[in-house]
């Protein structure tokens, strides 16, 4: 597979709440948080959404305390449970597919961002035998999203996460290491390492952290204003209220929506073309 056409697969995996039956606002199990004022079980509608399926507070999400809501991505799982998965039938209109069509968005939500990371390192320079490995992996998830309510139901999605995620590993570490042995002084790959570290709060304003692992850390309220992040790998980071003031993550890997939505940033912050720049930043 092409670098391009990988890059697009990426870029496409974008949330049209325009074709979803309102999902994310009614499937979820949320509870009340300093995100989220309201308890909501698992398929209860928000009490915000309106019988057309879009949000009567839209525009006011975060005053009205469910800033949660403008995190939330679920790299357009909804639309295809939607319009593909149940064809365009609504919950509320085929009440009978209500529970399945429910209890089917995580699970879709969870192959859509098993796809972003796929087609995202297949957008790099990897060595030919792993890019062969991930490409058929890319097809194999793809066709997951073609299957039926019952069959995805069925799914064994820990078996898919494990396997995956060993490649993933490698491939985060190839292209890394690339980077790392252009950078000035002897450098060694585990130097970068900081996997699951916790850098709550940490001052890392104006830092070269190039090629870092940053895999599951925890990256709250981090002070990473001006840091150069290129190829600095965020899988399962938790970058809520990370500052990332005029960052550059042009070439970040693994960053999903949600992550950028859930940090703080500005006008000069440097993102990679597939992810948006969120509304409530400042310019």
């Amino acid at each position: 597979m092409s670098k391009e056409i990988a890059k697009n697969i990426r870029k496409g995996l974008t949330a049209d709440c325009s074709n979803c039956f309102g999902l994310c606002c009614t499937a979820l199990n949320i509870m009340a948080s300093s995100d989220f004022q309201i308890n909501k079980p698992a398929g209860t509608p928000c009490m915000n959404l309106r019988s057309d399926y879009s949000c009567q507070i839209h525009s006011q999400l975060r005053e009205k305390g469910f800033k949660g809501c403008t995190v939330f991505d679920c790299l357009g799982a909804g639309q295809v449970v939607s319009q593909v998965t149940f064809n365009g039938q609504s919950w509320r209109d085929n009440p009978e597919t209500r529970e399945k069509m429910f209890q089917v968005f995580p699970i879709m939500e969870q192959i859509h961002e098993m796809i972003a990371y796929v087609a995202e390192v297949l957008s790099h320079d990897i060595p030919n035998v792993l890019s062969d490995k991930l490409s058929h992996k890319l097809k194999e998830l793809q066709n997951l999203t073609t299957l039926d309510a019952d069959e995805l139901l069925s799914l064994d999605l820990v078996m898919y996460r494990f396997s995956l995620n060993e490649l993933l590993t490698v491939a985060s570490e190839s292209i890394r290491a690339n980077i790392i042995a252009k950078l000035p002084g002897a450098k060694k790959v585990k130097d970068f390492n900081h996997a699951r570290a916790d850098w709550m709060g940490k001052k890392l304003k104006d830092k070269d952290l190039r090629a870092t692992d940053f895999r599951g850390a925890y990256l709250i309220a981090a002070e990473m204003q001006n840091s150069d992040l290129r190829a600095a790998s965020f899988i399962g980071a938790d970058l809520r209220d990370a500052n990332l003031s005029g960052a550059n993550l042009s070439t970040s890997m693994f960053l999903t929506q949600m992550q950028i939505n859930s940090a703080k940033g500005d006008g000069k912050t440097i993102l990679p073309s597939h992810i948006q720049r969120p509304s409530h930043w400042i310019n």
